[in-house]
């Protein structure tokens, strides 16, 4: 028996490639037009912006409380959230959340590790790139984490947030954000980790000068594997998590 899936989306391009790649993922594993059940729940990322700029993570908390809510009362027995910097706001001490949850960041350290990674570039919001989401997560596997330099995170978050959050995919985008990569793998990088959902929209694996770890699609065929009972059912409720 399958399990129903619940795409809690924040932005809108995010939440579409995950919903689209589960899908995928299940023709693949299940056969044509097969996939478990889904159901995305996404309240417009506008709602939580001024609570974004305000460092308000509460208040985000309790519009991602809402939708795991609806995804619950929609039949999703478990979530994964395709928004990484959304789960600073998950991790936020709180009530459980409506139903149990994959944490992405740990997928995305999971398979950084299992590639041999020792050094993991990190690309994505300012909130992410400013925060300790992913040292914390990939350093529980021995793997060490970096930012880009100030400059390079202002034109990595402002290239989200102006383009790709809305659809808008430039090549002069893509070879800003190859010089940043660039950048990393001469400090040692040994893989780039794309961690806001839109990134892998303009950035593939063919145009990195070092190997991607795609959130969005790891975090979808993580998914996948729990509803179709090839991987452990999650118990994060949303809270903290051990360092």
């Amino acid at each position: 028996m399958n399990h129903h899936l619940g795409i809690l989306g924040h932005s809108a391009e995010g939440a579409a490639l995950c919903f689209r790649t589960f899908c995928q993922e299940g023709f693949r594993a299940l056969g044509p037009h097969d996939h478990p059940d889904v159901t995305l729940d996404l309240i417009s990322m506008a709602r939580a912006m001024p609570a974004w700029d305000a460092g308000d993570h509460d208040a985000i908390r309790a519009i991602l409380a809402t939708s795991a809510e609806r995804l619950a009362a929609a039949g999703a027995t478990f979530f994964v959230c395709p928004d990484n910097t959304a789960h600073l706001a998950l991790q936020r001490p709180g009530p459980d959340l409506a139903l149990p949850g994959l944490h992405l960041p740990d997928v995305v350290a999971a398979r950084a590790a299992r590639d041999g990674r020792r050094r993991v570039g990190v690309l994505g919001t300012r909130f992410t790139m400013g925060s300790a989401l992913y040292s914390d997560a990939l350093g529980r596997h021995g793997i060490a984490a970096e930012v880009p330099d100030p400059a390079d995170r202002e034109t990595v978050d402002q290239i989200i947030f102006d383009e790709l959050v809305n659809g808008v995919f430039r090549d002069a985008a893509r070879d800003a954000y190859v010089r940043v990569i660039e950048r990393l793998a001469a400090r040692d990088c040994d893989a780039v980790a794309l961690v806001c959902t839109e990134i892998p929209l303009l950035i593939g694996p063919d145009d990195s000068p070092l190997p991607t770890l795609d959130s969005t699609r790891l975090g979808a065929a993580a998914a996948l594997a729990v509803a179709t009972g090839q991987a452990p059912f999650p118990t994060w409720h949303g809270g903290p998590l051990p360092h």
